[in-house]
């Protein structure tokens, strides 16, 4: 597994919704090969925001308008839009990470843990001096309350270990899985999903030009 979420992540193999996620992260790599070294991580996300906005415009991959008046919800990471009776969009400032590329990375842990839920990054777009991605994912209509222990059982099973509250780690991949509470995960038919992750590698994804260490 390791070593498969290893390729995935450098881009070297897909991932169910990942094209466009692993297409920006290897523009940010290779932008920043060729850039002066920074050391802070508040100036390396100012940096991959830059570089951000520079591929939008060579792509057309900016979003230019949302239509405020499908808004659901919002919290201190992202807010939420209802796209259709089936889909629902995402705009998230990627504040809960140290750069832009964690948060790539943890939309392709996303996918490849939970398919069910798979993000897919369809753009970009700015309001207020504020960058967010905005991704498209499956509307899921919870049909009773998600009892706590049955997400905790199911992630032991799949080897994660709890370590406080809503917050898990994998010892074998240095994986960390934050904030899963009812409202991040929901019940429907039984089933559990998976609908609000941060996922966090415990060493940071120790990255060179070429290669992704888990």
């Amino acid at each position: 597994m390791k070593h498969e979420l290893q390729n995935i992540i450098s881009g070297k193999s897909p991932v169910g919704n990942g094209d466009t996620v692993q297409t920006i992260s290897h523009y940010l790599r290779e932008s920043k090969s060729t850039s002066e070294t920074v050391e802070s991580s508040k100036q390396i996300k100012l940096e991959e925001a830059t570089f951000i906005k520079e591929f939008c415009q060579k792509n057309n991959f900016w979003i230019p308008n949302i239509d405020i008046n499908t808004f659901v919800s919002s919290g201190a990471e992202q807010k939420v839009y209802l796209l259709d009776t089936y889909k629902v969009i995402k705009l998230n400032d990627s504040i809960y990470y140290e750069t832009w590329l964690d948060y790539f990375n943890n939309l392709l842990l996303n996918n490849y843990f939970f398919p069910d839920t798979a993000y897919q990054l369809i753009g970009f777009y700015e309001s207020e001096n504020v960058l967010y991605a905005v991704v498209e994912q499956s509307f899921i209509e919870s049909d009773c309350e998600t009892e706590l222990e049955e997400v905790k059982s199911f992630l032991t099973s799949n080897c994660f270990i709890n370590k406080k509250n809503n917050d898990y780690f994998h010892p074998e991949l240095g994986i960390i899985l934050e904030d899963l509470h009812d409202e991040n995960v929901l019940t429907y038919k039984d089933s559990l999903f998976f609908i609000d992750t941060v996922f966090i590698s415990q060493n940071n994804f120790i990255k060179n030009n070429t290669t992704f260490v888990l």
